[in-house]
């Protein structure tokens, strides 16, 4: 019945353009699929993230002929772990990362993806239906497109989520995240992580000297003082490495950015029929620094998927059961992996004995860090 009001059909519709869904629309569109991708905001624009991609993406960009410009960007190769009471220590990571800001990379993605021929559309999704063997796309201005397959990939919550009754909606999370830039004095290879109550602050520099500070709070310890400003004096200044960091930086920011209610829940990777990518599919703790890395290898998890899907000529349930699988296998242990590193580190007591046991035990950091990062992604 909607075939009359379809404005365009094509073989790939993703909805959201953020690392994963531009990496799956420029892998996509250099296998020859048609792709559009709904995205509600204009190119660039800043998000509250870390901005540390781990540099096992880097074979997966060359392959795509993403160029990063390297050269150009802070190498972060060492960890500076810190608590409230004073305690630090720090490892060398052993593959290392690097920095940029989402204003930057996902500019870069979104033009890469417009020389590969990827169509965009500069609005909301309001509904994706599943009729037939294809997808309708209603858009809040109420265009309707047309896809055989819909990859998910609008960030860590929106209304479809609600409208699919995934679980994880359902239920309020705690926690909210600040970001903001900085001027000010920070090592070029360093990434720190400052604990403080409720909540740790990540931090590193990113492309023309910035420093980007990020930080995961309890949404109830932000409440007791209700500002973000309020907070940092009565809370992270209590982490003697943060103050003195923090008292000579000027914020390069009019305001910080916040979200709220981010989930850690569990969250499945097909949904209504359905690849989901990204923190759409599973959102890892800021802590673990893989977050970037697992949506630009989700996405070529599903663009692989589906290139199988068109020429192998497979089935739908093909597709999605070994889509689950896979991601399921690639991801779930490092999720698993970083519940367990935030649920400790939180604890301020076991998070000064952690740093005591990795002290004694060198080893014992870099098989953690291991355990929430992948191999170089081929």
């Amino acid at each position: 019945m909607y075939i009359e009001l379809v404005k365009a059909s094509y073989e790939i519709g993703i909805v959201g353009g953020g690392l994963a869904g531009l990496t799956a629309g420029i892998h996509l569109s250099q296998l020859g699929f048609s792709v559009v991708i709904f995205e509600r905001q204009s190119y660039p624009h800043h998000k509250v993230c870390g901005e540390y991609v781990s540099k096992e993406v880097l074979p997966y960009f060359d392959s795509l002929g993403i160029d990063v410009q390297l050269e150009q960007l802070p190498q972060l190769n060492r960890l500076h772990l810190t608590t409230e009471k004073g305690k630090e220590l720090w490892q060398d990571l052993p593959l290392g990362g690097f920095g940029i800001s989402r204003y930057v990379l996902d500019e870069l993605l979104y033009k890469k993806a417009l020389a590969n021929g990827v169509q965009f559309v500069f609005n909301k999704v309001q509904q994706v239906a599943f009729e037939g063997n294809s997808f309708i796309i209603t858009t809040s201005n109420k265009e309707i497109y047309e896809s055989t397959v819909v990859l998910g990939a609008w960030g860590k919550r929106s209304s479809l989520d609600k409208a699919a009754s995934r679980p994880f909606i359902q239920r309020r999370s705690p926690w909210m995240g600040v970001k903001a830039h900085f001027e000010g004095d920070f090592a070029d290879d360093v990434i720190a992580l400052h604990n403080f109550r409720g909540g740790y602050c990540g931090m590193s520099k990113v492309e023309q000297h910035r420093i980007n500070a990020c930080y995961l709070v309890d949404t109830r310890v932000f409440q007791e003082y209700g500002s973000v400003d309020a907070l940092e004096a009565a809370v992270l200044m209590k982490n003697p490495f943060w103050a003195a960091w923090r008292t000579a930086a000027k914020p390069l920011f009019e305001q910080p950015l916040i979200i709220s209610q981010i989930s850690f829940e569990r969250k499945a990777p097909i949904v209504d029929h359905m690849l989901m990518i990204g923190d759409s599919a599973g959102l890892i703790h800021p802590l673990c620094g893989n977050g970037m890395a697992m949506a630009i290898h989700a996405a070529k998890l599903a663009a692989e998927g589906c290139e199988q899907f068109f020429h192998q000529h497979q089935n739908r349930q093909q597709l999605e059961r070994a889509y689950q699988t896979i991601w399921k296998k690639t991801f779930q242990a490092r999720l698993q992996t970083g519940r367990r590193i935030q649920q400790l580190l939180l604890r301020e007591n076991m998070s000064n004995y952690m740093i005591s046991l990795a002290q004694l035990f060198p080893g014992l950091v870099p098989k953690i860090i291991k355990k929430t990062h992948g191999l170089p992604i081929g």
